[in-house]
């Protein structure tokens, strides 16, 4: 796909969010959207292209850092509900509390006994924030081996991407079998009817995008709302004030012009 093409496709898509978003806070729906994959497989760059459009107020982004010593010792799944939707917003999670069957799991940052009881314990979770009327999509982005390690090197080379690499993901690049393992067995037990996973290929970052969120477009049966603006209103008068003067204030130096 051309770059001329995908922007095409991408802000036909992008206005669609913008009427999915106008539809969930006139029905005061909640909407969950959760982006799992392993490192570099393009979750970020989806979820900007989604919510870069989008009302910040009605779409918002969880992507929690590691846990705190007081949510440790909290009920496993504490911290994820407390970024849960309220009426008319829509959750995107970079990483969710899958981060148990993953990473942590993988880097030994918990038990096989929490694993099991996380793996066991997840889909009656879901099962019930499905039953109190949230609308939970689940998106797993596969990237290959060969993929992941262009995108790496890619982030090592640009300065500006330098920060999207970590230790954690220098140390994940050794773990690939033991990630395929643990996403093989997170799917056995949580790829369910009632909250199913949807895999996405990953490999070619643009078509990824597109076929993403054109399949969140689908799965919510939104409707176009008519505008609720279609003119400006005429402006007053304002001829009486009397405004300061502006060599009074301060203005930012004009470098560029």
């Amino acid at each position: 796909m051309n770059k001329k093409t995908y922007n095409s496709e991408l802000r036909c898509l992008q206005l669609q969010l913008i009427k999915l978003q106008r539809w969930i806070v006139d029905q005061q729906k909640q909407v969950i959207v959760v982006f799992e994959g392993r490192d570099a497989a393009g979750k970020g760059g989806t979820i900007k292209r989604i919510s870069g459009v989008l009302n910040p107020r009605v779409c918002k982004i969880a992507a929690l850092a590691k846990p705190t010593e007081r949510e440790r010792s909290q009920w496993y799944f504490q911290r994820y509900v407390q970024h849960f939707p309220s009426a008319g917003e829509m959750v995107l999670f970079d990483r969710s509390w899958y981060n148990r069957a993953g990473v942590e799991r993988v880097m030994g940052f918990c038990s096989p006994d929490e694993v099991q009881e996380f793996l066991e314990a997840c889909p009656d979770f879901e099962k019930m924030i499905i039953n109190s009327g949230i609308t939970l999509i689940k998106y797993w982005f596969s990237v290959s081996a060969r993929e992941q390690e262009k995108r790496f090197q890619a982030r090592i080379d640009d300065p500006a991407k330098s920060w999207k690499i970590s230790p954690m993901d220098l140390k994940s690049r050794a773990c690939w079998s033991a990630y395929s393992e643990a996403k093989d067995e997170m799917f056995e037990y949580t790829d369910t009817t009632e909250s199913p996973w949807n895999v996405v290929p990953a490999d070619k970052k643009q078509t990824a995008r597109l076929n993403c969120i054109h399949h969140l477009l689908s799965s919510i049966p939104y409707t176009d709302l008519p505008p609720m603006f279609t003119e400006l209103p005429p402006r007053p008068d304002e001829s009486y004030l009397r405004r300061s003067p502006m060599l009074e204030q301060t203005f930012v130096p004009q470098i560029y012009s």
